[in-house]
């Protein structure tokens, strides 16, 4: 897979490259590259007056043209001037991954783009939501650092099995939806599994609400005042119906604060209320203050029962620096202190992010159980303590837990223990109860006073390969086009030739009447031969039939109106002149 010649994107670790698909650029049909050119131009018209200032000069920071679809190597080469990359994806990549893709700035971008049946709006993710949405804003310093903040940050969060279930039908949804000639009622059907899963999500986990800052900031925030807001998120910016239905006063504006992760969110309706921050200083302060509520701030018994509960593989980091990366299924809980977890297998143990030689899942396929907490009677911790190896060791803790056995190695990281190696081992609990016999082999003691940090996912992905999730349903794939399909296609094409070839304006009429011969049900085509029609007789034939269409057709009415207003406005020099180049 190409890095672009971008050092965000050639720094990608092997298990989000697995995410990564090629862009394919040349499936990307004339129509696809009219319904780009149609919503950019309607974004400029509306968003000059109510997107927040770096959006229009950040279209050519970002590498976007109105022409054309944007080829990633394009954006790559202007994004990396920013210390920022891009990557294409398969639609919606499970939310981890999406965070950790922001951790290490490099922009998710879904390869397919819209239908012209779905212009205005598409639950599903696609290269206008993603490029012309997220890109523009990313040249703001204070924006684009809160950006990659927040990715840090959500790589870390707790999520459950009913979120990882919500993002399956979320994604089936936003998949059929696209699906030309879907049928209704497999709409309907996803659509209610949706909503039954959205209503029975029970306590909302910790990426369930970090989402909800996501949506409310990075997808439809506004920024400004309550009276004057401008929009910056990324939902709004690539929606030509929503970035202007949003600044109506039916639409509530309410003040950004942490209070924004108790209003959930239906993504495939317009937003009921937005949120307004008067700065991104703010979004971060926010976050801060909802990070400081997680387990892997928290750590301790609060962080292990946000583990076991997930049933997800967590990792648990001890007060040497140990980590201990598995699925965690219960821990004893004493004077509420953890005093002993148990996580099974497979189970690797780390050390800044890295497995320690020896300890990864082949080794700990069973699992993997230790003791926390201070010694009895013993003021400094077992961190510190000169251990020898052919030593017996008796260890007493203050839960009551007592390990015995000989010490036949152990690991030690910037003078610190963090971990203790016994043959002949014996530990029992304050009860007396057998945790750990003699004859069941070695026995390795995880060092540390305390869990000091608790979150999901492993801490060395590479050496633990986590299940990466493939898409079922594939999309942006190689499309097979009928004769009428393709016929409709190569006009599209001409008139693109025309509108960059001035000489090639006389077949105008020739294009016109094939249009109306045999695909009389397009009305985007009809809208570009108008454009270049000027104040011809062909102008006038071309814009009847669309005011006419309009009428009869109220589905698409707003759409020819604004693409007439459009029209009418004459050439967008701003447009022409810096991201036309």
């Amino acid at each position: 897979m190409s890095d672009f010649n971008n050092p965000q994107v050639k720094a990608l670790p092997a298990h989000l490259r697995r995410y990564i698909v090629g862009q394919h650029y040349d499936r990307y049909t004339p129509v696809d590259h009219a319904v780009w050119r149609y919503v950019m131009r309607q974004n400029y018209s509306c968003l000059k007056d109510v997107a927040y200032y770096p959006y229009i000069p950040g279209l050519k920071a970002a590498g976007l043209t109105i022409e054309k679809v944007p080829h990633l190597q394009e954006m790559n080469d202007a994004l990396g001037k920013i210390g920022w990359g891009a990557v294409t994806v398969n639609g919606f990549i499970p939310p981890s991954a999406f965070m950790e893709f922001q951790a290490y700035r490099v922009l998710v971008i879904a390869a397919d783009i819209r239908t012209l049946q779905h212009i205005e709006y598409t639950p599903a993710p696609d290269i206008i939501h993603e490029s012309a949405g997220h890109a523009p804003i990313i040249a703001d310093s204070g924006y684009n650092q809160y950006l990659c903040y927040f990715g840090s940050i959500g790589a870390k969060a707790m999520f459950s099995a009913q979120d990882f279930e919500l993002y399956e039908a979320i994604r089936a949804l936003s998949v059929i939806k696209e699906i030309p000639g879907a049928k209704p009622a497999d709409i309907r059907k996803i659509e209610e599994m949706v909503a039954w899963k959205q209503q029975h999500m029970g306590q909302p986990s910790e990426m369930a609400l970090l989402s909800r800052l996501h949506w409310w900031t990075v997808e439809y925030g506004l920024i400004g005042t309550l009276e004057c807001p401008k929009i910056y998120g990324a939902g709004l910016l690539s929606s030509i119906g929503e970035s202007a239905s949003c600044m109506q006063p039916a639409i509530k504006k309410l003040p950004y604060t942490i209070d924004a992760i108790n209003y959930p969110y239906d993504i495939t309706k317009p937003q009921p209320q937005l949120f307004v921050t008067p700065t991104f200083q703010n979004l971060t302060d926010v976050l801060e203050t909802f990070a400081g509520t997680m387990a892997f701030r928290r750590g301790g018994s609060y962080g292990l029962e946000k583990a076991v509960e997930s049933r997800n593989t967590c990792t648990v980091v001890y007060s040497s620096g140990l980590q201990v990366s598995g699925t965690f299924l219960d821990f004893d809980d004493f004077w509420g202190q953890p005093v002993y977890i148990r996580a099974a297998g497979p189970a690797v143990l780390s050390y800044n992010g890295r497995q320690l030689k020896g300890h990864g899942k082949d080794y700990h396929h069973a699992g993997f159980s230790s003791p926390v907490g201070k010694l009895k009677d013993i003021a400094a911790p077992l961190e510190e303590h000169l251990v020898e190896t052919g030593k017996h060791l008796h260890l007493h803790f203050e839960s009551g837990i007592v390990v015995m056995g000989m010490v036949s190695s152990f690991l030690r990281e910037q003078g610190r223990n963090l971990l203790i190696t016994f043959t002949d081992c014996t530990v029992m609990d304050r009860r007396g109860r057998i945790l750990f016999g003699p004859y069941w082999g070695p026995y390795d003691l995880a060092v540390g006073e305390k869990i000091v940090s608790v979150f999901c996912g492993a801490a060395d992905k590479e050496a633990f390969e986590e299940k990466v999730h493939v898409p079922r349903a594939k999309i942006n794939g190689a499309v097979h086009y009928d004769e009428q399909a393709m016929k409709l296609h190569n006009l599209y094409r001409q008139v693109r030739d025309a509108r960059q070839n001035k000489n090639g304006r006389a077949d105008l009429q020739a294009l016109w009447e094939c249009l109306q011969k045999d695909h009389s049900g397009d009305w985007l085509c009809a809208l570009e031969i108008l454009e270049l029609a000027g104040g011809t007789t062909l102008a006038a034939a071309v814009r009847g039939f669309l005011e006419q269409k309009a009428m009869k057709q109220p589905e698409f009415k707003k759409l020819i109106r604004d693409g007439l207003d459009l029209i009418a406005q004459g050439p967008l020099p701003l447009l022409t002149d810096n991201l036309q180049k």
